[in-house]
């Protein structure tokens, strides 16, 4: 691998080569742009996350089976009057309204005049001043077509009354979430362009410097996008929270790549006179730790493919296409945009040669001097802050309610929010408990599993609703006393299908019960995402720990490596969820952050790791341990410092983003890659290798030099 990329980027590094790359990248992504369908074009809101055989998925295709009218896409209309109480014909008059209009892909209004005074009265809050009334969209209806209905329901209900309408259920949720995507994406661009703009200029003070990075990013964007809408239309699903992580990645990586790349260019600049000669042994020393670097992050991505879950999984074909081309542009683009540009890409602080590389009096020579002077003082220090962060792991608690991760102010969680206040919480999203049986199944028998089922801890009430099969299959409609999302409830239906047998032995029925509903979804998505967390976090260590090895031709390299960058993980998790609830008063999260935030952490932390230890090996080859440490620091200490702040910046603007899962998620990793740049790479890691390397006679270290 080692020759065929000197090859490579020693072909790059002349000047045909360098006409040669930048004219096909140029072609390719103007055909791409031309004749290939964006990613934008099949980006979706939502992802299927639970497996075809998760228990709550077969329990709802069986409901789906035997009940046909459920079919559609659920929404629920919540009225809530301006004026005291709803008036029961004022209501009727609004429904018959909305009835009138035909409204394309709406199912029918249900016609309260038609029910019992008793079935009625359900629909009303005790206060009679909230109403809400179910609804169905055609399943056909895409979430545009859905938000177009939508808007003639308010339009409607606008016209025809002093209600006001909140339209929620997933439905809702839908178009909501298509509406703030659509401005989130945006502005998530322009402020990650933005900012990295800004802060190149303002820690290199040279505008091409600037440019240069962003200019390569913008291609690799453009081909990235182009290539996952080829692969949305053959049917991949594009999760637009999945994009929304993916354009993070990949504007943050081409930076760190191409800062790695520029600092080594400058500094052969300082040796040769030649532009090309100079990139030719950059990259001669920077091409195999950057490709290690890009390919620890496609290996975490491609691990994901083994995950259960449907939101993982999703992230492994998206992350790794975009790695790739990230890899490629690293290796060939990058290196001929600088090499197009030369010591000009430097003004105006131009390097000459003779110019000293590093200053001696440079903040990260001092701290390199310091820690090889005393590395136990430096080790026991940051590993006191790092477990000390750490130790907060075990405070952290978990929202399994999805709509608490939206903006306070989105319509449909605005209903969601009046029905748990007005209604019962359990009303919010009733279960559904299915009988199947193989025989008929007596009025008496169904009364008596419906009062089994009724005396289950935490439940408030349990109804039939409804048969199919001639009475062999019995459908109930069960509510809890709390929220169908609290930890408390899914807890109580997890125990609930763990009894299912004993529940349906004391009813005196033949037969097996199913679970469907949010609730039981929920335990399915627990437990799927703990045996997710557990597999990938094991076979990603594994697996980057033996792509370490091959990298460094060692063992002991890799132990203190993978070591420090999994304390740095628990430390951002803890530091990061002390400091969101400390800033942000956000004191749970989703059970998917910690999995995020640790594929990302520790692929991306590793990068500076690798850049740390390739520069150290070299050095190793002239100078003793302490020496090539101290040198190591102060050589890479720049470059690897603005490549992190640039990083965690970056990651951070997801804190733009209208779900609060994103803004948490962005957050730890900022945290986490600040840590790493600056006392894991910086003291932590140089420490132990001063404490734990011992010279060695005619110790001759690996290099990635042929020289």
């Amino acid at each position: 691998m080692k020759i065929l990329l000197q090859a490579i980027t020693d072909r790059i590094a002349t000047k045909k080569g360098m006409w040669m790359t930048l004219a096909i990248w140029l072609v390719v992504t103007v055909l791409l742009a031309v004749f290939a369908p964006s990613a934008k074009d099949y980006e979706v809101t939502r992802i299927d996350s639970l497996p075809e055989d998760a228990q709550s998925v077969i329990a709802q295709k069986k409901v789906d089976q035997y009940f046909k009218e459920g079919d559609g896409t659920p929404a629920i209309l919540v009225f809530q009057s301006t004026e005291g109480k709803i008036a029961f014909k004022d209501l009727e008059n609004v429904l018959k309204q909305i009835e009138n209009e035909n409204i394309e892909g709406m199912e029918p209004v249900v016609s309260l005049s038609s029910l019992p005074p008793e079935a009625a009265a359900g629909f009303f809050s005790d206060d009679q001043t909230t109403a809400l009334i179910p609804l169905s969209f055609h399943p056909s209806l895409e979430n545009q077509e859905i938000k177009h209905a939508t808007e003639q329901l308010l339009a409607v209900v606008e016209g025809s009354s002093n209600l006001n309408l909140y339209v929620t259920g997933p439905a809702g949720i839908a178009t909501d979430s298509l509406e703030l995507f659509s401005r989130a994406d945006f502005v998530l661009i322009a402020s990650t362009i933005i900012l990295i703009l800004v802060l190149l200029m303002v820690i290199y003070r040279s505008p091409l410097l600037a440019f240069i990075p962003l200019l390569a990013a913008a291609f690799v964007y453009e081909g990235v996008m182009q290539l996952l809408g080829i692969m949305g239309s053959a049917g991949l699903a594009l999760s637009r929270q999945t994009i929304s992580i993916m354009s993070i990645l990949l504007f943050a990586a081409v930076i760190d790549y191409s800062l790695f790349i520029f600092s080594r260019y400058r500094e052969e600049l300082k040796e040769y006179e030649d532009k090309f000669e100079s990139m030719k042994r950059a990259m001669r020393e920077t091409g195999m730790p950057v490709f290690f670097s890009g390919g620890t992050v496609l290996a975490a991505m491609l691990v994901l493919f083994i995950a259960q879950s449907g939101d993982y999984r999703n992230f492994a074909p998206t992350f790794a296409v975009t790695m790739a081309v990230i890899m490629l542009a690293s290796m060939t683009l990058v290196p001929a945009l600088f090499i197009l540009f030369g010591r000009k890409s430097f003004w105006p602080k131009v390097p000459k040669v003779g110019d000293a590389k590093v200053k001696t009096n440079s903040f990260w020579n001092k701290v390199g001097r310091i820690v090889v002077e005393r590395p136990g003082m430096s080790v026991a220090a940051i590993s006191l802050i790092l477990l000390a962060s750490a130790s907060n792991v075990f405070n952290m608690q978990y929202e399994f309610d999805t709509m608490q991760s939206f903006p306070e102010d989105m319509p449909s969680r605005q209903g969601y929010q009046i029905l748990g206040d007005q209604f019962a919480k359990g009303d919010l999203a009733p279960s559904t408990i299915l009988l199947e049986s193989s025989k008929t199944v007596t009025k008496e028998e169904q009364e008596s599993l419906r009062k089994e089922l009724a005396e289950q801890p935490l439940v408030s009430n349990v109804r039939i609703n409804g048969t199919a099969e001639n009475n062999r299959v019995i459908n109930y409609r069960l509510t809890f006393e709390a929220s169908p999302y609290a930890l408390e409830t899914i807890n109580a239906m997890e125990d609930m299908i763990h009894h299912a047998e004993p529940i349906v032995d004391s009813s005196d029925v033949e037969g097996k019960l199913y679970f469907a509903g949010e609730t039981a979804a929920q335990v399915d998505d627990r437990s799927i995402n703990n045996q997710d967390t557990v597999v990938i976090v094991l076979f990603e260590t594994l697996l980057i720990f033996g792509m370490l090895m091959v990298l460094t031709r060692s063992f002991k390299l890799p132990v203190y490596m993978m070591g420090t960058i999994l304390v740095s993980f628990f430390a951002a998790l803890g530091l990061g969820m002390f400091l969101t609830q400390l800033l942000f008063d956000i004191d749970t999260i989703s059970n998917r952050v910690p999995l995020y935030s640790f594929v990302f952490l520790v692929a991306l932390g590793i990068d500076y790791n690798i850049m740390f230890i390739s520069r150290f090996q070299e050095e190793r080859k002239k100078h003793s341990i302490k020496k090539s440490v101290e040198r190591a620091v102060a050589n890479t200490g720049g470059v690897i410092s603005s490549a992190g702040v640039i990083l965690a910046a970056t990651f951070a603007v997801l804190m733009t983003q209208p779900i609060q899962l994103l803004f948490v998620f962005g957050f730890i990793v900022a945290v986490g890659i600040l840590l790493d740049t600056f006392l894991i790479r910086g003291v932590l890691l140089p420490g132990l290798l001063v404490l734990l390397e011992k010279d060695q006679v005619n110790h001759k270290p690996f290099s990635w030099s042929r020289d």
